[in-house]
């Protein structure tokens, strides 16, 4: 028994790779997501716009952080700030009170928002003794209509980066991209024809979450199929290709499932799906810039739940056009090398009519 024990920590301290995922990623997960997992907001960017929003914005505190003051902006202003992401909070003031407006796809700003008007409200200091508050896009504040935009992009992280990845490695060890290799075929080619089904997969499992959330939880869907459909179609891309990308570094489907997981999990925890992205440490939130999963669910809940034009999401539609111009990039170079070895190299005779595969 103690030579299989003796075996099996040879081996282990073979594969390196096995080794620090046991060994460095419960620690890094630890440190990551103890500072990620935290459902205390603390900054909430607000606009104040009316008659009063000097005096009024010098009177918001903690947990408000004002990003705009417009004296001359009205309901219309603070309603496009909301619309566009610009801001949680919208301030109207008026000679006799002040109207509050709420994001609704913000659960915990929104929470943490209400408490800290009850305060303000009566001591007069938001505008006079009335506050009117008003939720938009989520009235009733209901979990699954935030859920459900954000859940239709972690359906397509599973298809595009597990399922893909696990497909292409299985062929690898079956010998079929040697077969492809000696094919007239460029490496963007046989990437295009590996993930083309993934791609029709993906794109009906997403059309049947979304639906189904239409349907069994009422979740709206008031914006524009297109806007919805240009980033669902940019954001899959990124997805497929990272599923490429974990294929060429995976010898096997034990290696593509642990990188996958490396790189889903936190996709799950650090792109606001679950935990505000406001509300995590400065030392982590950059992950979060960083993750695709974090731009498509600003685009899908700015989409269905806002109505938000193509105008104000162009900054998470260009970063997701950057990400999966970059991840193919890189799928197609790394793919290429891995298939360059199987070429099997020709030279010609003197005679030109005979090749010799050497």
């Amino acid at each position: 028994m103690w030579a299989m024990v003796a075996k099996e920590f040879r081996q282990l301290r073979r594969d390196r790779r096995t080794l620090t995922m046991m060994i460095v990623l419960p620690v890094l997960l630890l440190v990551v997501f103890g500072y990620a997992a935290n459902f205390d907001v603390h900054d909430i960017p607000t606009v104040v716009v009316g008659p009063n929003a000097r005096t009024v914005a010098s009177n918001l505190g903690a947990p408000f952080q004002v990003v705009e003051i417009d004296p001359a902006g009205g309901e219309a202003t603070a309603r496009s700030h909301l619309r566009d992401g610009s801001a949680v909070v919208g301030v109207v003031t008026a000679p006799g009170g002040a109207l509050v407006l709420m994001d609704g796809t913000q659960l915990f700003s929104v929470q943490t928002a209400e408490a800290a008007f009850a305060k303000l409200a009566p001591s007069g200091r938001v505008g006079g003794h009335a506050a009117r508050l008003q939720i938009l896009y989520n009235p009733e504040l209901k979990t699954s209509w935030v859920m459900v935009p954000g859940l239709a992009g972690l359906i397509l992280v599973f298809v595009g980066t597990l399922i893909t990845s696990l497909g292409v490695v299985r062929e690898r060890q079956s010998g079929t991209l040697e077969q492809l290799a000696v094919m007239p075929f460029r490496a963007f080619q046989v990437i295009g024809g590996k993930i083309a089904p993934y791609l029709l997969v993906a794109a009906f499992d997403l059309a049947l979450v979304v639906t189904a959330g239409m349907v069994l939880f009422h979740v709206p869907f008031v914006g524009n199929v297109g806007s919805f459909l240009l980033g669902a179609g940019l954001f899959l891309l990124v997805t497929l290709g990272m599923g490429i990308l974990v294929s060429t570094l995976s010898q096997n489907q034990g290696q593509a499932i642990q990188l996958a997981f490396f790189l889903i999990l936190p996709q799950v925890l650090l792109s606001g799906l679950i935990f505000p992205v406001s509300s995590m440490a400065a030392g982590v939130r950059w992950i979060s810039y960083v993750l695709p999963l974090t731009y498509f669910i600003e685009i899908s809940r700015g989409v269905m739940l806002k109505a938000a034009p193509v105008g104000a999401l162009l900054e998470p539609i260009g970063l997701l056009a950057l990400l999966a111009v970059a991840v193919l990039g890189l799928a197609v170079a790394r793919f290429r090398r891995d298939l360059a070895p199987s070429v099997p190299k020709t030279r010609v005779g003197r005679s030109g009519d005979e090749t010799v595969a050497t």
